[in-house]
């Protein structure tokens, strides 16, 4: 998806180090004179912030498989109306911290076979991809222990365990090949330079390309 502005989401199991990452691209990217808008799924408008509240805090088990995807995909409409459309259609660069990959996954694959629902219902409401999807590989196990040491109050997937890691991880890889125009791999155990190095060299190829 793009106007003239460049749209990157970043996706990654619990714990694989995105919001940190995310930062820093973003810091990398203003320091060369780029605007850039920072914001994350789900969330991101404020009527998204809401909902973001009422599925990720609270008993992993409070809303069925198909509630919980009608509240995330109302929430990314709000976002994209709201943020992404009007960013992108002035130039600037948004990196967001998840986006329809993570439905796929959590929605379509953790609680029940939903991924052609997700994605019919992402075609009809939201019907735009990112142009990079920067995913970051991690090991589920240590991924796990990490997301356990942020001790948050949003904890909605982590208590779901390493048996559902383990999924997501072979579940982001195996769309990291379905959409591979898109996507960029970057091993997330690595130390935290060489990870942001990868990043920012798929950025700028994105960048240069486009022109």
């Amino acid at each position: 998806m793009s106007d003239t502005g460049l749209f990157i989401s970043f996706e990654g199991i619990d714990g694989s180090g995105k919001s940190t990452q995310v930062t820093r691209l973003a810091d990398h990217l203003r320091a060369q004179g780029r605007d850039v808008v920072l914001t994350r799924e789900p969330g991101g408008s404020t009527g998204a912030e809401e909902i973001r509240a009422l599925v990720l805090q609270g008993d992993p088990d409070r809303w069925s498989a198909e509630t919980e995807l009608l509240l995330f995909t109302a929430a990314r409409r709000d976002h994209l109306e709201r943020l992404i459309r009007p960013a992108l259609a002035e130039g600037k660069i948004v990196i967001c911290d998840r986006f329809a990959d993570s439905t796929r996954m959590y929605q379509g694959l953790s609680r029940g076979d939903l991924r052609a629902t997700v994605d019919s219902l992402h075609d009809l409401m939201i019907g735009v991809e990112p142009d990079l999807t920067i995913l970051i590989d991690m090991d589920p196990v240590e991924g796990l222990k990490r997301a356990k040491g942020r001790q948050g109050t949003e904890e909605r997937f982590e208590d779901f365990g390493a048996e559902l890691q383990a999924a997501m991880r072979a579940g982001f890889l195996a769309l990291a090949q379905e959409f591979s125009t898109r996507f960029r791999v970057v091993d997330g155990g690595q130390d935290l330079d060489a990870v942001a190095a990868d990043i920012r060299t798929s950025v700028d190829q994105a960048l240069t390309a486009r022109g």
